[in-house]
């Protein structure tokens, strides 16, 4: 029998960590544990309603149904950009400043193809979602991970980076609204990272898919909006989060045009770009009714606030989220995040994320996610105290 070896760039991977989640969940399942899932961030709302209609109609229009541009419908384009106009105050040229993405993993993950040369370093963020590090490695770059820690509010410290690192820097991932500690950047941060990309010619990609996830009227700054950043830098989004289209697959990049066309190009010669009648329908998801938005916010508020009221009746430390669907949670003394991790799958059939599993500054966290009814975050807490927490 033939044998077929992987190439070394799957070699060098680890299993991809949601992946894993799902494997270990379905051992649970198949040894009759009642399992509460609150591993992978996958919004368990409804898409609106008027989104959905907006598909329906346009599904039946044969004009959609033939192969879409690669870089995305301009209609859909010249939305994006007015959603940027409104929310950041930011003017986009919809013709060359924004491309359409299958969901902004599929742009995250083909950007460094487009820039990145065998031994080009890329500096990602740590613990992190670990496209950015994938990515890097399959197209031969070199991650230099910046750690984040909580003594620095979980924002990489810029001036630790050596000089023979940044001499070989090419590229840079940040994350905020931050997934998964659930930190925030200030527009001073950004202002730094505009600085010191310029100075050290390296290109910013800063993933803002968390932007509308917030609590407490808190309004995230798009890194767009940095003076400078267009010059330097490209910003992701995706629908999935905001108007719960995680399965839709429909996201974009927006920033300067040369990146931009880097990644279309990459696009042009890998994907067939997203069916039009879903674009139409991210037309209406981006320029319909907004009233959909702080309800969900005020769903997602209430369950943060049950989440964090029971996390410290059990004396659990983690800071109270105002963005992402995420909460960031130092593991008990005695416990390692794996450890912790099992502990809580075996004993209380819940399933939670380690923090090292997104890269080892991770190490001593664990993270649960939002996306279970209050009940359940409720009847979550209930069992983790049964458990001796």
């Amino acid at each position: 029998m033939i044998k077929f070896d992987k190439a070394d760039r799957l070699k060098q991977l680890p299993p991809y960590l949601f992946a894993e989640l799902d494997r270990k969940k379905a051992e649970a399942c198949a040894r009759g544990i009642d399992v509460i899932d609150l591993g992978i961030g996958d919004p368990d709302l409804p898409t609106p309603d008027n989104i959905i209609a907006k598909l329906a109609e346009a599904a039946r229009e044969p004009k959609h149904h033939q192969y879409p541009s690669y870089i995305g419908m301009i209609n859909f384009r010249e939305s994006v950009a007015g959603w940027y106009q409104k929310r950041a105050n930011v003017t986009l040229d919809p013709a060359k400043e924004i491309v359409s993405l299958i969901g902004s993993k599929e742009g995250i993950a083909h950007t460094p193809l487009a820039f990145i040369n065998p031994g080009d370093v890329v500096l990602v963020p740590s613990p992190a979602y670990p496209v950015y590090k994938i990515s890097t490695l399959f197209a031969g770059g070199v991650p230099y991970e910046m750690p984040l820690l909580k003594e620095n509010d979980f924002l990489p410290d810029l001036k630790t980076i050596p000089a023979d690192v940044l001499n070989k820097a090419k590229m840079m991932f940040i994350n905020y609204p931050n997934n998964p500690t659930a930190a925030e950047a200030t527009t001073d941060f950004f202002k730094q990272v505009v600085e010191f990309a310029d100075r050290h010619n390296i290109m910013v990609c800063h993933d803002f898919a968390y932007s509308e996830m917030t609590f407490d009227n808190y309004i995230p700054p798009s890194f767009l909006e940095t003076p400078g950043a267009m010059e330097i830098g490209m910003e992701f989004h995706s629908l999935s989060k905001t108007y719960n289209m995680t399965g839709w697959r429909i996201g974009f990049a927006s920033g300067n045009s040369e990146i931009i066309g880097g990644l279309g190009q990459i696009k042009s010669n890998i994907d067939s770009g997203i069916f039009e009648a879903i674009q139409v329908a991210g037309i209406e998801a981006l320029e319909g009714d907004q009233s959909w938005l702080p309800k969900m916010r005020a769903i997602y508020t209430d369950r943060r606030d049950v989440l964090m009221a029971g996390l410290r009746k059990l004396g659990l430390k983690a800071k109270s989220p105002r963005a992402t669907f995420y909460a960031w949670i130092e593991v008990p003394e005695g416990y390692t995040s794996a450890s912790c991790v099992a502990h809580l799958l075996d004993n209380a059939g819940l399933v939670t994320t380690p923090g090292n599993g997104f890269g080892d500054p991770g190490e001593g966290f664990f993270r649960i996610a939002l996306t279970v009814s209050s009940e359940k975050l409720q009847e979550a807490i209930d069992r983790m105290e049964k458990t001796g927490f």
